[in-house]
């Protein structure tokens, strides 16, 4: 295919390299889209009624959150802290990502059968709106990172690659 660069025309333009270079999603953008991924699931399995769904629906949300957590953790967290040096956020994030991860292992210890598991699931949805709301407020991490010289379509790309193999494990474990 041939592209003519003549001004004035119409024809067809090859992307800018900034064009190409966002074609991937940046850190923020990837982990952003795990948020509203996860948030509908919540919102599904607040609507369901059946115990199947329930449970389907449970194990989607803490797989993909422990996926979502270790990314972070593993490659985000420590570029955010090394380049913006603000360890109470790094801080308040690994402490809040603890306290989901209890949590995690005790929903995926039970299942819709336990009196406690809408409850527990109802909980787990509360902490993430939470810590979601600190990552993507206007002065929380996410604004911070922005602001700061980190990679983040470098760091994009990393936490892409990280996820994929994560995810591939998980389902090369559940067979």
């Amino acid at each position: 295919m041939r592209t003519s660069v003549s001004r004035g025309s119409s024809t067809h333009k090859e992307p800018s390299r900034r064009t190409l270079r966002r074609a991937q999603p940046d850190a923020i953008a990837l982990l952003k889209a795990d948020h509203r991924q996860v948030e509908t699931w919540f919102e599904q399995f607040e609507k369901s009624r059946s115990a199947n769904r329930k449970q389907a629906l449970a194990t989607k949300i803490c797989n993909a959150l422990k996926v979502h957590t270790e990314i972070e953790e593993e490659i985000f967290y420590p570029a955010f802290l090394a380049a913006t040096k603000d360890s109470d956020m790094h801080h308040e994030a690994v402490v809040e990502h603890a306290g989901a991860k209890k949590l995690i292992a005790e929903i995926e210890a039970s299942g819709p059968q336990d009196d406690y598991f809408d409850a527990k699931v109802k909980v787990l949805s509360e902490m993430i709106k939470h810590h979601v709301k600190e990552e993507e407020q206007p002065a929380g991490m996410f604004a911070e990172a922005r602001k700061s010289d980190m990679n983040l379509e470098q760091l994009g790309q990393e936490l892409k690659a990280r996820k994929v193999e994560l995810e591939a494990q998980r389902v090369h474990e559940s067979h």
